[in-house]
């Protein structure tokens, strides 16, 4: 028999009846929604709807479809259309007609948003230890790597040489935003729904705020309407996962670029990369490239979620159903993708002579222009002058220091000998003291600060 059907003289159209189930994938709220149970029918006990007796057999019987569950014997029944009307029909057979009055106060539509909010909280505390274990790989890299210099590049093109574990930390930074933002969202979402009914609240004095106090939730949601239908915590969550997402697929574009042999700065363990069903030689980054072709899932299941809400009018609507299999999707790809992350990343092997042998003196001509400049010359004019010197440095075939000093005197007279002194890439990176950079001190502030985010 439906929750719902009281009114009603005919069956479900059969195929309403499949379209309109979410056990398939709701299920997976069993425990929470199990919690919620438990801690509403205290609640009751306190209003004076129901005994003691009858508490300790909600609650006992609650708890062994809880075993059920864990055990993997719970059998989902074709009638059952969601989580929560499984879990009552099981808690029928199992008690009876006492069974009926685990519901008194109680709607589906407060009951599923305080599954979700609590789901959500084990989830987060997961997807933390996720980030952080990727954190961790970058900073034992950037440890290990603290000597090695390679180009640094914008655009694509070589820009100006880095260190290794410069290029590294900037993925902790990234990845610590992303976790900040999600513990925020998180504690926006740690507020309950329960009590507040189908939308306006219930009116048999059970007390929402010790309910909410018993499931660790800070307070209520002040307002009943908003709490059935508030979907604000996915959607943050989703965009949060969706720009975590941005974050992974970067960091994997450069490291699939970086493991070409045209590059060759690492090598990744072949325990995370697989080979070709007709070219024996490939070793393919299909770990990179998962990570770089999952961010369109994330985001897409971002749009997804938002698209359904832009409409909704005030109050619970069936829609509302279309909020959990974006979020279990995304939880899942990053739960399956993290862990993989950071064991790729703390088996790569960076190929310091490689790094070394691609930088280039043009790498330089900013070091070379700054140095025109404290020979007082302007920067635009000194700009300008070295751009000159690239240009014809390429038509004879030579690097910038192997132009003869004369043509250097030619661009600003004071220059001297010293000038031959900046074709240093070590003294290049050293010189970046300021603004976060990459000098060797400012890279080992960066790995201290970074591993306090992991205490």
């Amino acid at each position: 028999m439906k929750l719902w059907g009281g009114r009603y003289e005919v069956e479900t159209d059969n195929a309403l009846h499949h379209l309109n189930r979410s056990i398939l994938f709701d299920q997976r709220l069993w425990k929470v929604d199990l919690e919620g149970s438990i801690a509403w029918t205290r609640e009751l006990r306190q209003a004076g709807y129901l005994s003691a007796e009858e508490v300790s057999a909600l609650v006992e019987g609650l708890r062994a479809i809880m075993k059920e569950w864990e055990g993997g014997e719970f059998q989902v029944r074709e009638s059952d259309e969601d989580i929560h009307s499984a879990n009552e029909r099981r808690l029928t057979e199992l008690l009876g007609e006492v069974a009926g009055k685990l519901h008194t106060g109680r709607s589906r539509n407060d009951q599923v948003a305080t599954d979700e909010r609590l789901f959500l909280r084990t989830e987060v505390e997961q997807l933390q230890g996720e980030i952080r274990q990727l954190q961790a790989a970058l900073i034992g890299q950037a440890e290990e790597g603290i000597d090695l210099i390679l180009p640094g590049y914008t655009h694509l093109q070589q820009a100006q040489p880095i260190r290794w574990s410069h290029w590294l930390l900037q993925w902790v930074w990234m990845l610590e935003r992303d976790r900040e933002r999600i513990s925020q969202a998180a504690r926006r979402a740690n507020l309950s729904p329960l009590g507040a009914g189908a939308l306006a609240g219930h009116s048999l004095g059970a007390d929402c705020e010790s309910a909410a106090s018993a499931l660790g939730f800070e307070h209520i949601i002040p307002n009943s309407l908003d709490a059935v239908s508030d979907r604000d915590f996915i959607l943050e969550i989703l965009a949060d996962a969706a720009i975590l997402g941005t974050h992974l697929s970067r960091l994997a574009e450069d490291l699939i670029l970086y493991s070409t042999r045209e590059f060759g700065f690492v090598r990744l363990d072949p325990r995370f990369t697989t080979g070709s069903s007709i070219m024996p030689q490939k070793a393919n980054p299909d770990a990179l490239e998962l990570a770089r072709g999952k961010s369109g899932r994330l985001i897409g299941n971002l749009v997804t979620l938002l698209v359904t809400m832009k409409g909704l009018p005030s109050s619970y609507n069936k829609d509302l159903q279309e909020d959990k299999e974006p979020l279990l999707d995304t939880l899942d790809t990053l739960h399956a993708l993290l862990p993989v992350l950071a064991a790729l990343i703390g088996t790569l092997q960076p190929q310091g002579e490689r790094m070394r042998a691609a930088l280039d003196d043009a790498l330089l001509a900013t070091d070379l222009a700054d140095y025109l400049v404290r020979r007082g010359l302007p920067f635009r004019q000194a700009h300008h002058a070295v751009g000159q010197a690239v240009a014809i440095a390429e038509k004879q075939g030579i690097s910038l220091r192997e132009l003869p000093l004369d043509y250097y005197q030619g661009l600003q007279e004071n220059c001297d000998e010293t000038l031959y002194e900046l074709f240093d890439f070590e003294r290049s990176v050293e010189g970046k003291s300021g603004g976060g950079g990459t000098g060797r001190a400012g890279v080992l502030a960066q790995l201290e600060a970074a591993k306090k985010l992991l205490e």
